[in-house]
């Protein structure tokens, strides 16, 4: 167990490698109710919500979900989230744990006095169930599967109202229940006995940010932040430019239109190199220029090799190699494109 985010919260149950290789091969069940929760209600609530956040919630229809951010004046990340639009006048945000509490302040002091913001952070926990046996365990439970990735549904257990998320963070076909306090337990009780039957486990932090990485999904306060863009970051996608307003969208526009001077790029290991956030990025060797700064950094499991995300010189290609500063040991690295391995999410 660990501090994450002010909550204590498992590292590993019985192992990082033997749960990464549960969540690719069979099943793993997370438990990830650190995870922030808040609810918004009034008249065209998406309207609104679409004002500030960066992505387009207009791309998306009533029961689906959209990956977006929001920003500050400077088009920095305040933080990466998950938007779930239930109707025009009623969308579920779920932000990151230790930023949870500044995205309700954000919108609290935007909302108008017609628009309902409420803070669910304890009120309501989140369960992960990740893997291609992900639908047989839910299966188990009688709660629904059919749905398309990107979409929710409610659903019934244990005479608590839950919502079914086609969601995750791992890479691979995979739900997330969100159930209020009351169900936690024996959710997850009932969770982890039907992932055993199929070869599943409990998973931890340390699974999650080992298949993470291996996909290239940011995570916020190392991959991206209030001072890294979504330009930089490499995450334009999710950024509805054609929108006539969203926080940040002028500082955005205008790192656009000049080209960042970094770029977030996937790294891995030609030699037996593991790198760590923070360590230094160089062309050629570790005694010349500082050309970027490895942002996250891990074993792959699947792989068997160092894997991670580095802040690196515009001007850097994938394709090109770079060495990395491991402990004052160089350690020769290729610059590439995430994801590192195939997602299966859909």
């Amino acid at each position: 167990m660990a501090d994450f985010g002010g909550w204590d919260m498992p590292i590993e149950y019985v192992g990082v490698l033997g749960e990464h290789a549960a969540v690719r091969n069979a099943v793993g069940i997370f438990d990830v109710s650190h995870m922030g929760k808040l609810d918004v209600r009034g008249p065209a609530a998406a309207q609104w919500l679409n004002s500030l956040l960066a992505n387009d919630l207009d791309r998306i229809d009533n029961g689906q979900a959209q990956y977006s951010m929001l920003c500050n004046d400077h088009g920095g990340v305040i933080d990466d989230l998950i938007v779930y639009r239930w109707a025009d006048d009623h969308v579920f945000i779920i932000p990151n744990a230790s930023n949870a509490d500044a995205v309700y302040e954000v919108l609290c002091a935007s909302r108008p006095a017609d628009m309902q913001v409420q803070n669910l952070h304890e009120d309501l926990g989140i369960i992960a169930i990740q893997g291609p046996a992900s639908t047989a365990v839910l299966a188990v439970l009688d709660l629904p599967t059919e749905h398309a990735y990107m979409s929710m549904v409610q659903a019934s257990f244990a005479g608590f109202s839950v919502t079914v998320c086609r969601t995750g963070y791992t890479g691979e076909h995979g739900y997330e229940i969100v159930a209020p306090t009351g169900a936690l337990v024996a959710l997850w009780d009932q969770l982890v006995a039907a992932a055993e039957e199929v070869a599943g486990m409990p998973a931890g932090l340390g699974a999650r940010d080992t298949l993470r990485t291996e996909m290239g999904y940011p995570l916020h306060g190392q991959d991206i932040s209030p001072e890294i863009s979504p330009v930089t970051a490499g995450i334009a996608w999710a950024v509805g430019w054609e929108k006539p307003a969203f926080h940040g969208r002028q500082a955005l526009l205008a790192e656009r239109a000049a080209g960042p001077v970094r770029r977030l790029r996937a790294i891995t290991a030609l030699d037996r190199g593991i790198p760590r956030p923070h360590m230094h990025v160089h062309v050629s060797a570790i005694d010349g220029p500082v050309v970027g700064e490895v942002t996250s950094g891990t074993y792959s499991p699947t792989l068997k090799q160092g894997i991670g995300l580095a802040l690196l010189d515009a001007a850097i290609q994938p394709g090109e190699t770079v060495v990395v500063d491991v402990r004052g040991r160089p350690s020769k690295f290729l610059v590439t494109k995430a994801p590192l391995v195939q997602p299966s999410t859909k």
